[in-house]
C-alpha cells in the first residue's frame, strides 16, 4: 500500500492512526457483534460513543457548561440559513466579508432579514483581513458574523473583530481544533468537520444556551434546523451521522494524545513555517496572502504563469503530492496542511518545489 501526501482542502487528510483503528473495528465495535455503521443510534453502545465524543471536545476546547454542543448534518452551508433563522430576532445582522464562504453566508442571510456588510477585503481578492477594530455596527444588530479561517484564500483572523457588544458568530470549519480558542468570546461557533476533524457529513455547533432558550427567531424555521430542538435532544432528534461522529470522536482522542490544542498549534506553526519560509525566499513561487494574515491551514501560491501552474500540479500529482490545485475562483495552487498532514509531507513538498524551480526557472 502506498499512501499519497494529500493536500486537499476538504474532505482532507485524517490521522493514519485513526484510520487504522477504524479499520480494526469495521466489522465489530468492541463486543457488540456489529459495525458502528450498523448499530442503532438509540443503543447503549452508540450513546456511549456520542457522549464520549462530546465530552472529549469539551475537554479540548474548555467549553463552559452554559454552552451546548450539537452534532448536526446537512453540511455547514446549511447553517448559512440556520444562523439567521435562529438568531436574527431584530431582523438585522452584520457580516464581515473575507472570502467565498462569508459572502455566501451574507447572501443567504439576506433572505431572512437585513444583512449588512460592515467590512470586506474583496477589493484585493480577499488577500487580507480588513481592520475590524471600529466597525459601524447598528445598535439593534443581532450578531456579527465571520468566517475565521478562509479556506480558499488562505487568510485568518489573528484578532477577533470588535463587535461593540454584539454576539460574535464564527464559522471555524477550516481551523477547528488547530489551536486553542476562548469559547467565551463567541456566541456561536460552527463548522463542518471534513477539513480538520473527520469525514464529510457532520457539522459541529457550539452555542451559548441563552441564545436558544426561547427557540428560533423565525417561526417558520424547520424543526431539523431548530437549534433548541437539536440541543434538547442531545443531537439525537433523528438519526445522526453516526459513523462520522464516531470518527470525530477518535480524532478528538488523537489530538488529546498529541498534547491538546497548544501542542497542535505549535506543530501547525512549525509545518506552516517550512512552506512559508520557502515561498518568501523563492524567486519562482509566490504566496498570495498578506504575511500578517496568513492561515496556518491553507497556503495558496502561484508561479505567475498559468501554464507553469498546470505543469507543476501535474508533475506534483505524479510524484504523490495530490490535490494541490487552487480553488476554481482563484487558480494557482493551494496546500492545505491541516492537523493530520505530517510535517514530513510538507518538507518533501518543499523539496519537490525546489527541484521544480531549478528545472523551470
Amino acid at each position: 500500500m502506498s499512501r499519497v501526501y494529500n493536500f486537499s482542502a476538504g474532505p482532507a487528510s485524517l490521522p493514519e492512526e485513526v484510520l487504522r483503528e477504524a479499520q480494526e473495528e469495521m466489522l465489530e465495535y468492541k463486543d457488540t457483534g456489529m459495525s458502528v455503521m450498523e448499530m442503532s443510534h438509540r443503543s447503549k453502545a452508540y450513546d456511549a460513543i456520542i457522549k464520549e465524543a462530546e465530552q472529549d471536545l469539551r475537554d479540548l476546547m474548555n467549553i463552559p457548561d452554559n454552552y451546548k454542543v450539537v452534532f448536526l448534518q446537512g453540511g455547514d452551508s446549511l447553517l448559512f440559513a440556520g444562523v439567521p433563522m435562529n438568531l436574527m430576532k431584530n431582523g438585522k445582522a452584520c457580516y464581515i466579508i473575507t472570502g467565498q464562504w462569508a459572502k455566501k453566508a451574507y447572501q443567504e442571510a439576506q433572505k431572512y432579514g437585513e444583512a449588512i456588510a460592515v467590512a470586506s477585503s474583496a477589493d484585493k481578492t480577499f488577500s487580507y483581513i480588513p481592520d475590524c477594530s471600529d466597525l459601524d455596527i447598528p445598535d439593534d444588530a443581532d450578531y456579527v458574523y465571520i468566517c475565521e479561517n478562509n479556506t480558499i484564500y488562505g487568510t485568518k483572523f489573528k484578532t477577533l473583530p470588535n463587535t461593540k457588544g454584539k454576539e460574535l458568530v464564527a464559522d471555524l470549519s477550516s481551523c477547528f481544533l488547530s489551536e486553542p480558542v476562548d469559547v467565551t468570546k463567541y456566541g456561536v461557533i460552527h463548522g463542518g468537520v471534513q477539513k480538520n476533524i473527520g469525514p464529510s457529513g457532520v457539522q459541529i455547533l457550539i452555542v451559548r444556551e441563552d441564545l436558544i432558550a426561547d427557540g428560533p427567531a423565525k417561526p417558520y424555521t424547520p424543526t431539523m434546523m431548530d437549534w433548541k430542538v437539536q440541543a434538547d435532544n442531545d443531537s439525537l432528534y433523528n438519526t445522526p451521522p453516526c459513523y462520522g461522529i464516531y470518527i470525530c470522536g477518535k480524532v478528538f482522542k488523537w489530538i488529546k494524545k498529541m498534547g491538546g490544542l497548544e501542542a497542535m498549534k505549535a506543530y501547525n506553526e512549525k509545518k506552516a513555517s517550512v512552506l512559508y519560509n520557502f515561498l518568501d525566499n523563492s524567486k519562482f513561487f509566490k504566496g498570495t496572502v498578506t504575511p500578517e494574515d496568513r492561515s496556518l491551514m491553507n497556503v495558496p501560491f502561484v508561479t505567475g504563469s498559468e501554464e507553469l501552474d498546470k505543469k507543476f500540479i501535474a508533475e506534483a500529482t505524479k510524484a504523490g503530492f495530490v490535490n494541490l490545485k487552487g480553488h476554481r475562483t482563484v487558480g494557482g495552487m493551494r496546500a492545505s496542511i491541516y492537523n493530520a498532514v505530517p510535517i514530513e509531507g510538507v518538507e518533501k513538498l518543499v523539496e519537490f518545489m525546489k527541484k521544480f524551480e531549478e528545472e523551470n526557472a
